[in-house]
């Protein structure tokens, strides 16, 4: 599977091994993570043939919807725009009523998912989180994929009780699967820098590690384009597989551009202000051939724009994510759109020589 471009003789053999089906080592990670501009085309094409390999050359999405239950927060992370005050005359918190009224009328739209996270609020507990649950599953037939790492180490404290008591317990009253945000970069040294009060690189492994061990599937998703630099990048990648040749529970990798506009981190001068496009491209293909134990890699189009995603389904990606029908983080950050129909999705995939193919949350058609 030879490139249009020219390589060197060392990136040559890591693309002939990975399109074998190999597995590639941390220095040849690193070096697919350290591409020049040209050379990240040539691994961009090896890996989009790859991926047309793997899923038979067709692409998927979801359609869910995304609820947003509070914006307030005991966080002060310095990529988040969303976070307010309980004081702040912005801030709110939905009833476990008003969630499902959402979650009907994204039911009676189509949808097959409800994604829901929010704020740590300082004044709720698993106990909320739980009725949350009950409210959406007693009105509606949804999969409900909620509650990030750090909302579920929050919640067990609030309420002192074991991470894994809490998970079961929410497992019981119908959670389906976990996003596996939270994780930004799976490095301490930039998360003392870009969150430093959420949870620690070990803690978000061992609350994923439970999750999957209780039979709870998640995704997993790396926030780049900020202040990290491809070895960072590298050790998450590294942290994920490692976690899926254990598990096996991680239905998806899904990478989120950095959307930096109206971030605190941005107007402090910190960081690179996103990722270009080019790196964009650099990650999504060197992530197709290092998590060689993933089936399924996520370009999200609120993240990356709707034109970039469809790029990156010719480059690495199979999956477009869903139609969310509203999302407030990444719009408070400074995307416009916050929805997609399954026509427009299906005409992105369709515009890449790729069939559409709808799936629910686990990757079943």
């Amino acid at each position: 599977m030879r490139p249009p471009v020219v390589v060197d003789a060392e990136l040559e053999e890591i693309l002939a091994r990975a399109s074998e089906g190999r597995r590639l080592t941390r220095e040849e990670g690193l070096r697919l993570l350290k591409t020049s501009p040209e050379e990240t085309l040539a691994v961009a094409y090896v890996a989009g043939r790859i991926a047309r390999q793997l899923t038979g050359g067709i692409a998927t999405y979801v359609v869910n919807r995304n609820i947003n239950f509070t914006n307030i927060c005991i966080n002060s992370c310095g990529f988040c725009a969303f976070r307010q005050k309980p004081t702040s005359r912005l801030a709110y918190l939905l009833s476990p009523e008003e969630i499902a009224n959402k979650a009907r009328e994204a039911e009676a739209a189509g949808a097959t998912e409800v994604c829901i996270q929010g704020g740590l609020h300082p004044e709720i507990d698993l106990e909320y989180y739980l009725s949350l649950l009950d409210a959406v599953k007693g009105s509606t037939s949804l999969h409900i994929h909620a509650f990030s790492p750090m909302e579920i180490s929050h919640s067990s404290r609030q309420s002192g009780v074991s991470i894994k008591e809490a998970l079961r317990l929410l497992k019981d009253h119908g959670l389906g699967s976990i996003p596996g945000t939270a994780a930004e970069i799976l490095d301490d040294n930039v998360r003392h820098i870009i969150c430093p009060t959420k949870l620690s690189t070990e803690e978000w492994v061992e609350i994923i590690k439970t999750s999957h061990r209780l039979g709870i599937p998640t995704t997993a998703t790396m926030l780049y384009g900020h202040i990290e630099e491809a070895r960072h990048q590298l050790n998450h990648l590294e942290i994920l597989r490692d976690i899926q040749d254990s598990t096996e529970g991680f239905t998806e990798f899904v990478p989120l551009s950095f959307i930096h506009q109206n971030t605190p981190m941005h107007r402090s001068g910190l960081g690179r202000g996103g990722a270009t496009g080019i790196e964009d491209l650099r990650l999504f293909a060197a992530s197709r051939m290092y998590l060689d134990n993933f089936r399924n890699l996520q370009a999200s189009w609120i993240k990356l724009g709707p034109k970039l995603a469809q790029l990156m389904l010719c480059f690495g990606a199979n999956d477009l994510g869903g139609t969310l029908m509203e999302e407030n983080i990444s719009r408070c950050a400074g995307v416009n759109r916050e929805m997609l129909t399954k026509a427009d999705l299906e005409r992105m995939i369709r515009e890449v020589g790729l069939k559409p193919i709808q799936r629910d949350t686990l990757y079943n058609i």
